[in-house]
């Protein structure tokens, strides 16, 4: 009854299977098989048949009856099937034996992936790192070309220094200059005392000569008077 649990898709729609059974039932009939080396789902499983030859074999043993040829008819056939029994036990040993290699060819497999997982990571951290130090340089880069382009449209070397040599020469002109400027100012200083001075002392003398001749004008005029009064008494005593 196994077409139960498949559907049967129509035009345009997904194929898909659907099982009877569960996974987990899946599972307990193929351990229930791989025990009974049933390979099918029909016929009498092979270890119940070993069974039956055993139980025959044993019975025709246990008789007192001279049954010799039945016995060795039944051990051949025992043994036989006990040879048909094992033959698939030694494959499944084969099987079970590739599957533990193969498993530990996996888990081979998986350390060596897990350490290039680790090691891929170790390389992604490098690689982050030579990123950022990348971009540290590219950036010092730009900077350099920056000040380069800044430099390129400066004057050229000789030129700035012969704009500092004139600059240079202009300063100790001025200085030159300005030295002969305070010299100038100190000799004009000490010549406009001096003139001051002169000019204090004749300013001094014209004061005392305008006194003296003041003093004389004076003296003049009282002489005078008194010549004029000495003549007017002597006409006076005349007229008398």
């Amino acid at each position: 009854m196994l077409a139960k649990g498949r559907k049967v898709a129509g035009r345009g729609e997904e194929m898909s299977a659907h099982y009877a059974f569960g996974p987990q039932e899946d599972d307990a009939i193929i351990k229930h098989r791989l025990l009974t080396r049933t390979t099918t789902t029909r016929g009498e499983p092979p270890l119940k048949k070993l069974q039956k030859k055993f139980m025959s074999f044993a019975t025709v043993i246990e008789k007192d009856t001279d049954n010799i040829s039945d016995c060795e008819r039944l051990y051949k056939a025992f043994i036989q099937e006990i040879n048909t029994f094992e033959l698939p036990l030694l494959k499944s040993k084969v099987v079970v034996d590739a599957n533990i290699r193969e498993k530990d060819s996996f888990n081979e497999l998986q350390v060596e992936i897990e350490r290039q997982i680790l090691q891929a990571q170790t390389d992604i951290e490098d690689l982050k790192k030579q990123l950022e130090q990348s971009k540290i340089e590219r950036q010092h880069k730009e900077e350099c070309e920056a000040i380069r382009k800044v430099i390129f449209l400066q004057p050229p070397r000789s030129e700035t220094e012969k704009l500092i040599a004139d600059l240079e020469k202009e300063i100790s002109d001025l200085e030159a200059e300005n030295v002969a400027c305070v010299r100038t100012l100190e000799l004009r200083k000490k010549q406009f005392a001096l003139l001051l001075h002169v000019v204090e002392e004749l300013q001094i003398s014209i004061e005392d000569e305008q006194k003296s001749i003041a003093d004389e004008l004076r003296a003049i005029a009282e002489e005078k008077m008194s010549i004029e009064e000495s003549g007017g008494a002597s006409d006076a005593m005349a007229v008398d």
